[in-house]
This record gives structure tokens, C-alpha cells and sequence, in this order.
């Protein structure tokens, strides 16, 4: 006997809600909206049933983040400490060398990591940044880690470089809605962001690109970024969620907390719209709680970002992760499990 409003649960507004094209699903910013208006258990039940057809529920990828070049970032990103224009109390430094990133690798590796980032706070990085860059790549992927890197926008060429170099991933956040965009940052465009995403995709490297929340958004705008990260043919290979860390000195800092349960609600839809790609809870993490980050396994969180600190920004420590997952039965995902 259903005990529920079939009208409560309704999934196909009056508007068409998806389409094939070219073998690919594309999801409407209505479709979308409508699964984040469902019933939380309703919700969760689509996103686990589509998590289970695809991975073992109870593995999580470890992935570790490092600032290979902090601060002095010419960009007025609303939420980014990084940015040069606004006092955050950050300072920029110089690109690491070679022997300090391996240093920092090698104990990620120790620790369980199986995914290896770099970041750099460049705009757009210079041929001999890329170089470099390709240097670090190298060395990371000697040891047998997946590589990572995130360096702003990439030009023709660069990214054939960092894939001949090794490179697995590269990470290029779409940020948000493009109808929010604007109110966040003023000195590149969406299409900026998507020209890039192009060029790394025919160099043959994959795609990690999410999005941030929490930033004053709407509920529709929150779908309109996942219909964005869904409708990329293919869609990313790996889906960073970040919960805005307010930071003080830049002009979100005062923004108001966003609901757990809207956050919770977001990777879930992420996790329906996008099967097979891992959806990695990012930044925020140290302020979500234990049982909210639980939720969010349950709702197809699969990847984590490991360690005590994203680029400039604090993580929950090592030991807590792993005391968690073993409050929850779950492990993490084996190397030879990628």
C-alpha cells in the first residue's frame, strides 16, 4: 500500500525533461530541478540505486591535494583567498621544485592516497609554467599514482604537453550556473572555462570539473550547474562538489551557511545525472560533521579529497577520515581498484 501523494514525488513537469543525442542523455535544467524537489528518501533511494549499478558502495577514493604555487592569482573569484586583489592574509610563493612535491607524494602515497593533485594559482599559466609543470607530472606518476594538475586556462598546446608528461586528470571547475556566474567573477568568461575543458578532452586527458555551492545560488541555479557538468560530452570523469569555505578578506565571506540537507541533495543529483564519473566531496568538508558526510556516501559520494588542507584552506585531518570510515564499514579504494 503506497503511503505517499503520487503528486508529491512527481518527477516529469509538463516541459521535456531529457533527450538522446548522439548516444548521450541531456538532461534539462527542469529535469534536474525536479529531482532536487523530491522527497529526501525518495531522492537518496534514485541516487544509491544508480551508485550501486556502478561501484562498491562502501569504497571511497583517497585523493590529496597540494599548492604547487600559492597566492598572487590575477582573477576576482568571489570565494578564492588566492586572489591577489583582496587581504586574506595569503602570500604568494614560487612554483615548488621537483624534490618537494615528490617529498609531499611520497608521504600522500603512504597515507593512502591514489590520486595525486597539483595546483597553482595562475590564471593562465605561461609555456615555460607548463614545463615545469610537466616536470612535477613525471615525478608524481613515477610513482604510480593517478596525476592531477589545475592551473587556470590552458592554451592550444598545453595540455598535449602535461598529457605526454603523464598527466591523468586536469581540473577545471565550472564553478557554478552560467546565469550566477557573473555574480562571482568578472575577469574570465564561462566560455573561457569550456574552451579549456575542450582542449584538455582532445589531448586525450580526462576531465575533473564540479562546481561550488553555498555561494548564494538557488535551488535552480544549483541544478543548473549539474545540468552543465551532466550535458559535457562525455561528462567528467570526476566531479569535485565544494561547499563554500568563506574566508575572511574576500566578498563571500559573510554569505550565509547553506542547508546541509541542499548539500546532501546536490551530490545526489550529481550521482544520478552523472553514473559512472566519481563524485568527490572537496572543499567544506571540516565543517559538514561526520553524519553529514555520511549522507552524502549514501547519497554517491564516492572520492574525498585526503589530507589537512586544500591549497590554503583546512581538511579534516587524516585520522579522522579513517575513523570514520571505519565507524561506517566502508574502506578505501585500493590502488589496484581504480
Amino acid at each position: 500500500m503506497k503511503i505517499y501523494s503520487e503528486q508529491t514525488i512527481t518527477v516529469h513537469p509538463p516541459r521535456k525533461q531529457t533527450e538522446l543525442i548522439a548516444g548521450h542523455i541531456r538532461w534539462s535544467v527542469d529535469a534536474i530541478e525536479a529531482l532536487l524537489n523530491l522527497p529526501l528518501p525518495e531522492l537518496m533511494h534514485r541516487a544509491q540505486t544508480v551508485h550501486r549499478e556502478n561501484f562498491d558502495p562502501t569504497c571511497i577514493e583517497f585523493a590529496t591535494l597540494l599548492s604547487v604555487k600559492t597566492g598572487g592569482c590575477a582573477e576576482d573569484c568571489g570565494y578564492c583567498p588566492q586572489a591577489a586583489r583582496y587581504d586574506t592574509g595569503i602570500e604568494a610563493s614560487r612554483l615548488m621544485d621537483a624534490s618537494e612535491v615528490l617529498q609531499a607524494a611520497q608521504r600522500a602515497q603512504a597515507a593512502g592516497a591514489t590520486r595525486f593533485c597539483m595546483g597553482a594559482a595562475w590564471r593562465s599559466p605561461k609555456d615555460r609554467d607548463i614545463e615545469k609543470v610537466a616536470e612535477l607530472v613525471r615525478t608524481v606518476k613515477a610513482l604510480g599514482l593517478e596525476t592531477c594538475a589545475t592551473l587556470g586556462m590552458l592554451e592550444d598546446g598545453h595540455a598535449q604537453t602535461l598529457q605526454s608528461a603523464g598527466l591523468d586528470y586536469y581540473n577545471h571547475n565550472l564553478d557554478s550556473a552560467p546565469d550566477f556566474y557573473g555574480d562571482i567573477i568578472t575577469t574570465r568568461d564561462y566560455q573561457d572555462r569550456l574552451d579549456t575543458l575542450a582542449r584538455v578532452r582532445s589531448a586525450g586527458v580526462k576531465v575533473c570539473c564540479g562546481g561550488i555551492v553555498g555561494m548564494g545560488e538557488t535551488r535552480r541555479q544549483r541544478a543548473g550547474l549539474v545540468a552543465e557538468l551532466a550535458n559535457l560530452s562525455p561528462y567528467p570523469e570526476s566531479v569535485p562538489i565544494n561547499n563554500l569555505v568563506k574566508v575572511e578578506g574576500t566578498p563571500l565571506a559573510n554569505q550565509p551557511d547553506l542547508d546541509p540537507f541542499e548539500f546532501v541533495r546536490t551530490i545526489a543529483v550529481a550521482r544520478i545525472t552523472m553514473p559512472t564519473a566519481k563524485v568527490r566531496l572537496s572543499a567544506g568538508r571540516q565543517q559538514m560533521g561526520d553524519g553529514v558526510q555520511a549522507l552524502c556516501f549514501l547519497a554517491g559520494a564516492n572520492s574525498i579529497f585526503y589530507g589537512d588542507k586544500l591549497l590554503t584552506t583546512g581538511n579534516p585531518d587524516t585520522e579522522a577520515d579513517m575513523n570514520l570510515l571505519k565507524r561506517l564499514g566502508m574502506q578505501r579504494l585500493a590502488p589496484d581498484a581504480r
